[in-house]
């Protein structure tokens, strides 16, 4: 691996790391500090998506103009850190019958979202501009992220420990330490408590690369072409004329909001629903990352013998299998090995989707597309979908921390049903790419 590649690859290693080290904790660690799951919950939770929106629309667009993207990186990424270590200080007040402070909470995950999200985009943009032969290496390169994202879950192994119930080291045989100390996790406030160095790790991690920014290859802004819609998603949504693109875009919309509901409950689900320790839960979540990998590379060969409609529908019931055995069959073993079924879930929809897109528009719209369907994928269906599965929780719970798990995981799992349905049925994507379609079946430029 020459130096610019090694650059690049730990670039999106820390960009993805940054994400998976707070992303898949939080969604339990909210109610700990008392907000309310109908409307604080949701909009804490929303605040990456409402950046998602300003990213797509505005501000990567903006920063990919006017700025060398490795110092964009980095400015960003000193402002997103800081914001990010501020979340671990605020606190519900010990002993108050009162949640934390609201406000302070939100709008420091807002100022970290609206800062970390654009460099998601910009990242990429570093890396086509600096690779040779992009279509060949940015695939490895970006692998590294998803690394980042996994590698990130690793450090709560023993983070996560109940130190306090430990052997003393070298008071017992050392295997029987490693055993103690692997299988001793802590519980209840005190793991609440622990899942703050999340955003320690993760303030930590940006700050670094930040710094790290400012040795990666220079790219300077690009300037718009002429031409160039200023408001591409505008245009965009001209495409929804086509008939195929409506349903896909319905579609996503409702898969992308199922899939919001996997991050929502899991963590909650593995550590009072089946017993995992909570010290291992973020490792077992992300083996779905690794299965993503995997899958990944099998991805070009199942399109090509099963066609766009087989593979998505495919990706969707993905969905479906893993709630069903989640709300069916809640025993360890089984929760990971539904787990790995997230490379499913991911390659043969989301990715396919990007793909889709890529293959049957003309170049010239081919971005306005790839923009509309991020606009549901990480923007509009997780944010509705946080409102509903934090209100869907209220409805199933038992107990302060008791869920009923087989009731509310056959809720999302009838909605992707109901979606691959409707893609089944009624998703006719044209044989023929949109350039080649008669004129007024074309979206206006």
């Amino acid at each position: 691996m020459n130096a610019v590649r090694f650059k690049l690859s730990a670039m999106m290693f820390l960009e993805f790391f940054i994400w998976g080290a707070w992303f898949p904790l939080i969604f339990g660690y909210l109610p700990s500090l008392g907000f309310d799951p109908d409307f604080e919950q949701p909009m804490i939770l929303g605040a990456f998506n409402l950046a998602a929106f300003a990213a797509m629309f505005f501000s990567a667009q903006f920063a990919d103009r006017h700025f060398a993207a490795e110092r964009f990186v980095a400015f960003s990424q000193l402002i997103g850190g800081v914001a990010m270590l501020g979340l671990a200080f605020i606190q519900k007040p010990e002993g108050a019958n009162t949640s934390a402070p609201f406000w302070p909470f939100f709008l420091l995950m807002l100022l970290h979202s609206l800062f970390y999200v654009p460099t998601i985009s910009i990242t990429n943009s570093i890396a086509f501009a600096n690779l040779k032969d992009p279509q060949k290496e940015f695939g490895p390169v970006r692998m590294w992220g998803t690394i980042g994202w996994v590698a990130a879950a690793w450090p709560f192994v023993f983070i996560l420990v109940d130190w306090a119930n430990v052997p003393s080291f070298g008071s017992v045989p050392f295997f029987e330490w490693v055993g103690a100390v692997l299988g001793t996790a802590k519980k209840g406030a005190a793991f609440r408590q622990a899942c703050t160095y999340t955003f320690i790790v993760a303030g930590i991690a940006s700050l670094v690369i930040a710094a790290f920014s400012l040795v990666l290859p220079h790219t300077p802004p690009r300037p718009a072409e002429e031409g160039a819609e200023r408001f591409a998603w505008l245009e965009a949504m001209k495409l929804l004329r086509l008939p195929f693109i409506l349903v896909l875009f319905i579609v996503t919309f409702f898969d992308s909001a199922v899939h919001q509901c996997y991050f929502f409950w899991t963590e909650r689900y593995l550590t009072g629903g089946v017993g995992i320790a909570s010290n291992w839960v973020m490792p077992v979540m992300s083996a779905g990352q690794i299965a993503e990998i995997g899958t990944m590379a099998f991805l070009g060969y199942c399109l090509k013998q099963l066609g766009w409609r087989y593979t998505m529908v495919i990706g969707i019931l993905g969905h479906v299998v893993r709630f069903t055995v989640f709300a069916l069959f809640p025993y360890p073993v089984v929760a990971v090995l539904a787990i790995l079924l997230h490379g499913i879930c991911y390659a043969f929809f989301f990715a396919t989707v990007y793909i889709f897109v890529d293959e049957f528009f003309p170049k010239d719209a081919r971005s306005s597309a790839q923009g509309l369907f991020n606009f549901l994928i990480l923007g509009l269906g997780p944010f509705l979908g946080n409102f509903a599965w934090g209100w869907l929780g209220t409805v199933f719970q038992i107990s302060e921390d008791k869920y009923d798990f087989h009731k509310l995981f056959l809720i999302p799992a009838a909605i992707g049903l109901f979606a691959a349905l409707i893609l089944f049925l009624f998703f006719r994507p044209p044989l023929k790419r949109v350039e080649e379609l008669p004129e007024e079946m074309v979206p206006v430029p």
